[in-house]
């Protein structure tokens, strides 16, 4: 098996990194940077985040697992103390592979240039540079509101415990394939109205934007923030591409859930 890790570069993130190599190689494990069969993950969400996108090609051949070095992580089921033992489990063990839903951003713009497409494992969020957002927002090809506001952030499953619920959204379980809208300040009073409520779209429906006022707009696709000029329309739906996780033991996401924000 050919495997790499990422680091989230502290200190103790690092040390573990080495160390886990080191043993890796001894069981006779093929380090590759370019063709991972598995991905290590040393750090938190965000060091498993940065190796999603520098494998994003590789989505349907590489599975990932994480070491978290700091606090509980959604993505990092795996604590330091334990290093010794995924090793092995890495060795020796078939692991099951488990499938999580992506949210994928197709960027057109005015003057008809090449399209961007990208893929997001969390969530994607648009803002205007300058001025509040005013954006039609289409479902299904059909017109569902003008909003108005700072702001919206389209979600994965996975990525609804991030960003999304400090918007107010709902969690969704991450066997769901769906992806969730929800409203950054919206604007409501007399003149301007929006629904008000986070959307839970499923994965045949698709999400459109078209700006009303403003070509150019701050959108970022998990942590890369990227400025967009001239934008037509911005459209959003579960990816055909999932992310594969490797899993050598349970990892149930209520009781992740629970431990991120309820548990003492």
């Amino acid at each position: 098996m050919k495997f790499a890790i990422t680091s989230k570069g502290d200190t103790k993130s690092n040390t573990l990194m080495h160390k886990m190599r080191s043993y890796l190689l001894d069981f006779e494990l093929v380090y590759d940077e370019d063709q991972p069969d598995i991905v290590i993950s040393v750090g938190g969400d965000g060091t498993l985040l940065y190796a999603f996108h520098r494998y994003r090609n590789r989505l349907d051949k590489t599975a990932f697992v994480g070491v978290h070095t700091g606090h509980l992580g959604f993505y990092a089921d795996w604590v330091p103390d334990e290093i010794e033992k995924l090793v092995i489990a890495i060795a020796k063990t078939p692991f099951q592979v488990v499938e999580y839903p992506l949210l994928e951003v197709i960027i057109r713009y005015s003057h008809g240039g090449k399209e961007n497409r990208y893929l997001a494992l969390n969530e994607s969020t648009v803002k205007s540079v300058d001025a509040t957002l005013v954006m039609d927002v289409e479902i299904r090809g059909q017109h569902f509101e003008r909003f108005r506001g700072d702001g919206l952030c389209l979600s994965t499953p996975s990525g609804s415990t991030a960003y999304n619920k400090a918007l107010g959204g709902a969690i969704l379980h991450p066997s769901i394939p769906a992806i969730q809208l929800a409203e950054m300040a919206s604007i409501n009073n007399r003149v301007f109205r929006t629904v008000g409520s986070p959307l839970v779209l499923p994965a045949h429906h698709t999400c459109m934007l078209k700006p009303v006022y403003g070509p150019d707009f701050q959108i970022t696709i998990d942590h890369l923030t990227l400025l967009h000029k001239d934008v037509k329309s911005i459209q959003f739906r579960v990816a055909d591409e999932k992310i594969r996780f490797a899993r050598f033991r349970p990892f149930p996401f209520w009781k992740r859930v629970r431990d991120s924000f309820i548990a003492d």
